[in-house]
């Protein structure tokens, strides 16, 4: 049986956020259709705390009432066909998460527990080293040596804030075809695909290898 709702393009939408342990957490937050469930938690994580593990998911409409639990988390967002204005709603299952304190102490405790999340990674983060990086150059990343063209650089909504740089190896050296947790970034072949920090990134006269012009080993 198809999906619910036929999905045509890379659309989003804008959905309000509540939680069940937050109680003054209610964001509006943009989702594209294309992200999987679990991706839609992942993200949510980065928001509010709650473990993608621990998380369950409910959708609901602007009247209030329950359009449906967001229980596969491999299908995408768009099947259970939300639209602008509904409510998703997170749901803690885990009786000692640290999102069970106010919003502030759940901050703290992630501080805490990691320091470096003191200095936050800023939106920018790496933006300056893309500036001679730009889609079509030819690379190579270290370290590895892998080489390959730059078929995305920016930032990417499904992982870690700052820079990104999309590549295509020569070699199925990398680990999708373009796809990160449920966005797409570019497409190519399956096993090629790697999204790296720029600061991996060489840019320049990178040839794809003649394999006969190894050396023998």
């Amino acid at each position: 049986m198809g999906s619910r709702l036929q999905i045509q393009g890379d659309e989003s939408i804008l959905l309000r956020v509540t939680h069940s342990n937050i109680k003054s957490f209610s964001p509006d937050v943009r989702f594209s259709l294309l992200m999987t469930v679990e991706a839609v938690k992942e993200k949510l994580w980065k928001k509010c705390g709650t473990s993608v593990g621990s998380m369950s998911l409910e959708l609901y409409d602007e009247t209030g009432s329950k359009v449906s639990d967001l229980s596969d988390n491999f299908r995408p967002l768009g099947f259970y066909s939300p639209q602008d204005g509904y409510r998703l709603h997170v749901i803690d299952l885990d009786p000692s998460s640290v999102t069970s304190g106010t919003f502030r102490k759940f901050k703290e405790k992630l501080v805490q527990q990691n320091p470096t999340l003191d200095a936050k990674i800023q939106d920018n983060y790496m933006e300056d080293l893309c500036a001679n990086i730009k889609v079509g150059d030819r690379c190579q990343i270290e370290p590895g040596e892998k080489r390959g063209v730059v078929k995305f650089v920016g930032q990417a909504e499904t992982l870690a804030p700052g820079f990104w740089v999309g590549i295509q190896y020569d070699e199925p050296l990398g680990k999708h075809d373009g796809m990160v947790k449920g966005a797409r970034y570019f497409d190519c072949p399956q096993l090629h695909g790697a999204m790296v920090r720029p600061d991996k990134v060489k840019v320049g006269d990178y040839p794809e290898r003649d394999l006969f012009e190894e050396d023998e080993i």
